[in-house]
């Protein structure tokens, strides 16, 4: 908990600080001025906002990912993991990856896998003892060139640039809200009326923010599940379009023996979910027995 909280508050320094660098090197002028709101203004604002903080939280992914998991990064001359590593350099060649991936492990029973990094040079993926231990040698390689994909076809990088326009546009309107609420009860003319105090309209912002994110979050979902599909097919051209199918098979086997508890989040990193209508919408990954029938569609 310690070490999220930590981080957190680094990130957020971090921005605060890089944003008002960029904002002063550029001469920004502030968005409030006598006459009215200055709009390109404030796009610009919230545009470096949103970027600066999606991209700050990018480049830090392989170094936040290392102490918050407690990864052990492999070597490639490790005799205890040599079969990992060199399955997925031998994906990573595949695929064409400029720079083989850093290997990492890391001691948990859920079935776990994931890759990040802020480039396909400068990337990682890690795995879980409980996915080596629970998945057969084909199942885990399908996982893997599921990750490898991910790298391959810039998954990081375009979810950044996803999350940061969503991020700019929620602060955009979550500002433009609370400007109308100001001027709505401040009045028109000049008849004295009072616009919000500064408590009033920072709290104003932050509901609005919020409102505005949580509807922001299924573009960000809708844009998650797109890659996930790209994922299975890359991984499929990849390892084999089976060692894909019957990891994702494994996965649903598990889940529906009560191996994952079914009402975790997030349990594991090709995100079980059996989520149906409106909630669907807002889960990053589709659900399992879609991915199946879309893999064995494809190879009809």
């Amino acid at each position: 908990m310690f070490k999220r909280i930590s981080l957190f508050m680094l990130t957020n320094i971090a921005v605060m600080v890089m944003v008002t660098i960029i904002l002063q090197v550029f001469g920004i002028e502030p968005y409030l001025q006598a006459n009215g709101i200055n709009y390109t203004s404030l796009m610009i604002m919230c545009g470096v906002f949103g970027m600066v903080g999606s991209f700050i939280s990018l480049s830090i992914s392989k170094w936040s990912a290392k102490r918050m998991m407690g990864l052990h990064i492999i070597a490639d001359n490790d005799p205890n993991y040599s079969g990992l590593v060199n399955t997925i350099h031998r994906l990573s060649k595949a695929a064409n990856l400029p720079k083989m991936p850093e290997v990492g492990i890391y001691e948990s029973q859920e079935v776990n896998a994931f890759a990040t990094g802020p480039s396909k040079s400068n990337s990682l993926v890690a795995v879980s003892t409980g996915l080596l231990n629970g998945m057969s040698g084909d199942e885990v390689e399908g996982v893997l060139a599921h990750e490898v994909s991910h790298i391959a076809n810039g998954d990081m990088v375009t979810m950044a640039l996803v999350q940061g326009v969503i991020n700019a546009f929620v602060m955009f309107f979550a500002h433009i809200a609370v400007m109308l609420i100001d001027n709505f009860i401040s009045g028109d003319d000049d008849d004295g009326g009072q616009g919000l105090g500064f408590f009033a309209r920072f709290a104003l912002i932050s509901l609005f923010q919020m409102i505005f994110g949580f509807l922001g979050m299924f573009v960000v979902a809708f844009f998650s599940r797109y890659r996930e599909y790209r994922a299975d097919s890359g991984a499929a051209s990849l390892a084999g379009r089976d060692k894909m199918i019957g990891a994702l098979k494994s996965l649903q086997a598990q889940y529906e023996n009560g191996v994952f508890d079914k009402d975790t989040k997030e349990m594991n990193s090709m995100k079980i979910t059996s989520k149906n209508g409106i909630m669907e919408l807002l889960s990053t990954h589709p659900k399992l027995s879609d991915r199946i029938k879309a893999l064995e569609m494809n190879a009809k």
